[in-house]
């Protein structure tokens, strides 16, 4: 995979995720849109997992296939894995985030890892915290050159907007969920937040949230 591109939304929420906990490891899933399979993977929504205990297996499994179920309910797919580290200059994946990209890697061919630079997680976004890793055909994982790892015109706007407002006080991880059943992990309101910020019309980006709502 030569380029990977993420929407405003999967960009907010991921950013979202970390600013929510910055005392906390954190991770969650990437979803990508069937349509858009080629040499570009274009990552169209996230969806936040875990900030505490992020790799107890049945919590995860289960996680997986809730996702995997409403991602494959609208011609959409898990394209990967993003955290962001509890400590501000880690950029590693440990060896369960491996096991979990391996897992999806088994299915899907079109799939990358991200690891967010909590250095450039400040409320003025002026470059993209994003780290991408893509699979090379030996199996392992190489980082992408920031070249090849594109964002969307809106998207570092609608970042400061969201982080000064605190609106990342208001998303959802499947903890959260696991916690109180009723809370939507999915984060359909937040989504609708996003597109205001950004001025942006979601169109298919939000079909997995509105799947549940």
């Amino acid at each position: 995979m030569s380029k990977v591109s993420f929407s405003t939304l999967a960009y907010c929420k991921m950013v979202s995720h970390a600013a929510k906990y910055p005392h906390c490891e954190v991770n969650g899933l990437l979803i990508a849109d069937n349509a858009t399979k080629g040499n570009k993977l274009v990552i169209t929504d996230v969806v936040p997992l875990f900030h505490q205990c992020l790799h107890v297996s049945p919590m995860s499994e289960i996680a997986l296939t809730q996702i995997d179920q409403s991602a494959s309910s609208c011609d959409m797919y898990i394209a990967g894995y993003y955290l962001a580290n509890e400590t501000l200059d880690d950029l590693s994946f440990d060896k369960p985030a491996h096991k979990i990209m391996d897992k999806i890697a088994e299915n899907e061919a079109d799939v990358c890892m991200v690891v967010i630079n909590n250095r450039l997680m400040g409320i003025n976004h002026k470059q993209s915290a994003l780290i991408v890793h893509t699979q090379q055909d030996d199996g392992k994982w190489k980082r992408l050159n920031n070249s090849n790892v594109q964002i969307e015109n809106t998207t570092l706007a609608a970042a400061s907007a969201i982080l000064q407002q605190q609106l990342y006080n208001n998303l959802i991880d499947f903890d959260n969920h696991l916690d109180n059943l009723s809370l939507d992990f999915l984060n359909t309101e937040f989504a609708s937040w996003v597109e205001k910020t950004s001025g942006l019309n979601m169109g298919r980006k939000l079909v997995i949230s509105k799947l549940v709502s």
